[in-house]
This record gives C-alpha cells, structure tokens and sequence, in this order.
C-alpha cells in the first residue's frame, strides 16, 4: 500500500428531514446566496424547505447554474458576490451547482487577473469562501470533496480544479429529495459513481486489502440497488443506500494508498464539452475502450473485479478480464446508456485527433496510473469509441 496522507472536514448530516438543519450550520450573522440549477427545486419542495429553514438569515439568491457549471454565468454570480458583500455560500442542487459554488468559493478570494486562470494555471485554493450544500441529486460526491469541474462555452473547454479551501463545510443529504429525479438523472447518477470507483480501483494491485474491498462494496451496492431505484424512487432503503454509495464514491477514502486512473474524465470531459453529452454518458463511451485499449496493465484488477463484482470465476486471467469489461459494458446499456460516440453524435470523425491535439498544447503528455497515455494513444482509445 503506498503512503497517504487523508483528511476530509466535510460534516455529513444525513437522512429524512434534514434540510431544517440548516439553521444550525451557518452563522446567524452571515449573508448567504443561495445558489441553485434550472428551477427544479421549486417545483419539488426543496427551495420552500430550504427558505423556511434561511427564514432569520440575510439571504440573496441566484438561479440558473447550467448542468455543466458554465463560466459565464459563474461570472455573473461572483458580480453579485462582490456587490452584496456574501460572507457565504449555500448549493442547492446537484454536482453542477456545487462545483459551481467551489469556483465560487475559490474566485471571491482569487486576486489574479482573471478567475479563469484558477483552472487554466491548476492554482490550489488553501482557503476559499464558506460554503455548505443540500444535496438535490446523487451523484458526484462533489457534496464531500475539493474538486470541482468548470466548463467554459466560448472556448468548448471543461477544466477541473481543487483544493484544501474546497471542502464544504458542511452537507445535508436526505435521500427523499430522489423521488422527483427524472429517470435519465438517476441513471446518470448511477453511472458517474460507478466509473469514480472504477478510477480509483481499476488500476494495478498494491496490496491495499481494505481499500480494494471498500472499491469492491460501493460497486456491488451501486449493482444491487440501481434497479430498484429506478423501478420505485420512493423506496427510501434504495435511495437511502444509492446517496451514500455516490458521497463514498468519491470523498477520497477509496483513493488513498493505492494509484489512481482519471483518464476516462479527461477524455470524457472533452467529448461534454465539444458535443455537450451528458458526463456520465461520456465516461461510459471511454471507458469500455480504455480498459481494452490498456488490457496488460489492468487485466489483474479486471480479473480480481470480474471474481468480486461479477461472480465471474471460470476462465483464465485474461479471459474473467475480458468477462468483466464485456460485463460493465452490459451493465451500462441495461441502465439505458449507450456506448459508443456514434450513439450520441454523426460528427465524431476527427474528434480523436482534435482531443489528442488538446492535450499536447496542455502540456497532458502522460496519463493514466502509470503516467504513459500519450496523446498520441488517447486518440487511439477515442477512435475505438466511435
């Protein structure tokens, strides 16, 4: 198991009726803006149960946080940060509305010359803005993390980001707010904390026992309980176990003592920004095709996942291997996700090159566990996921 440091601020408050805990976490003095998405949340019941709960607090509000956080309108959010004088933050919302917060929180501190260079130049935030979340959609983990992902129109870019000073202070999780999820939402959902295990997990063994067996039971949860989530979003064990499975997907305890991928998000990020696919879906057009694409390097933790996940026991190394990349496939397409670019769009041709091009002028000469995805075979993978 390789060295790690791990600490995680982030106060979990989770269950039925949380959300009037608000009142409890954030100072009675400060002035919040209230960010959130499309509006949803008016509908649903949360905004009302979120206004009740901010009742004796100074409150401003900002609507309109895009599926991915877009810059542009962060720009304008940051305007009103500045000019109502905000001392704190509270998403309401999914992974795009908190990752947008996170920008947020790290911009009203920010004294370069323009927020974008937070992400453009990787700058670490030690301290940003306070902030809080009531999470709307599982998903991200983004409600107990640092990072965050920004997508920006103009230029077609969607650049992570990070930090210390990015944790929230504090999230409340309370699995009913599932019920209203529309179908395609909680398939995403399921799908993008599926492929975060995998990044951490689907890399090569380190004889970290624990995490692995960690990695082994979020996915297998995540397998049990995605149909009866979709089949009855009211069934509250389901949604229950579907929520935390995606916070502990991706709140660093997984990933700590053992390599680590992400190479699947830096391609998928680019097919989401330059065809404005859904993330989850994205990952899992990549995904299939970098497990291929890299077979030697992972086909021990392939054939160890086929064993553990799958129950998939006969057969050579390579052969459970290869089982278990045909089997993910198959578990995303029983999800309703497609899995190939040519699914989502006609104009995929050229898109490997242009991606493989992106890459060189980022300086991301080498991804992957191992550092050695070239751009060079990043478009390899991309052209196999046509």
């Amino acid at each position: 198991m390789n060295n790690f440091e791990f600490k995680n601020p982030t106060k979990i408050i989770f269950g039925k009726d949380t959300i009037k805990k608000l009142t409890e976490e954030i100072p009675a003095d400060a002035k919040v803006l209230l960010l959130y998405g499309g509006g949803s949340i008016k509908k649903n019941g949360i905004y009302d149960q979120v206004k009740t709960a901010l009742a004796k607090i100074d409150t401003v509000e900002f609507g309109g946080i895009p599926a991915n956080p877009e810059y542009s309108v962060l720009m304008n959010a940051l305007k009103v940060i500045k000019d109502e004088k905000i001392t704190y933050l509270l998403a309401v919302g999914g992974g795009s509305v908190i990752d947008g917060t996170k920008f947020l929180s790290a911009a009203a501190v920010y004294d370069g010359d323009t927020p974008w260079e937070i992400l453009t130049k990787n700058v670490k935030t030690e301290k940003g803005m306070p902030f809080g979340t009531v999470l709307t959609l599982p998903a991200t983990g983004s409600e107990m993390n640092s990072g965050a992902v920004i997508t920006r129109a103009e230029t077609k870019e969607k650049l992570a980001m990070g930090g210390p000073g990015l944790f929230p202070v504090f999230s409340i999780l309370d699995p009913q707010v599932i019920t209203s999820i529309p179908e395609r939402q909680l398939v995403n959902g399921i799908t993008d904390a599926f492929t975060h295990v995998l990044e951490q997990y689907m890399t090569y063994p380190v004889g970290a026992l624990l995490q692995d067996r960690f990695a082994e039971s979020i996915l297998q949860t995540l397998i049990e309980v995605a149909p009866k989530v979709l089949k009855d979003p009211t069934d509250y064990n389901a949604a229950a176990n579907f929520m935390w499975s995606c916070t502990m997907a991706l709140n660093g305890l997984i990933q700590k003592g053992v390599p680590s991928d992400w190479a699947v998000h830096a391609m998928g990020h680019e097919l989401t920004a330059l065809f404005g696919i859904d993330h989850a879906r994205t990952l899992a057009v990549i995904a299939p095709s970098h497990y291929k694409f890299n077979f030697e390097d992972k086909k021990e933790k392939l054939a160890q996942y086929a064993e553990r996940v799958w129950n998939i026991n006969e057969g050579s190394t390579d052969d459970k291997a290869y089982a278990a990349i045909e089997r993910t496939e198959a578990f995303f397409k029983e999800l309703g996700i497609d899995t190939k670019l040519s699914d989502y769009t006609k104009d995929y041709e050229g898109t490997a090159e242009k991606i493989a091009e992106r890459f060189t002028k980022r300086g991301w000469l080498g991804l992957g566990e191992h550092q050695s995805l070239s751009p060079d075979k990043v478009e390899k993978i991309v052209k196999m996921a046509y």
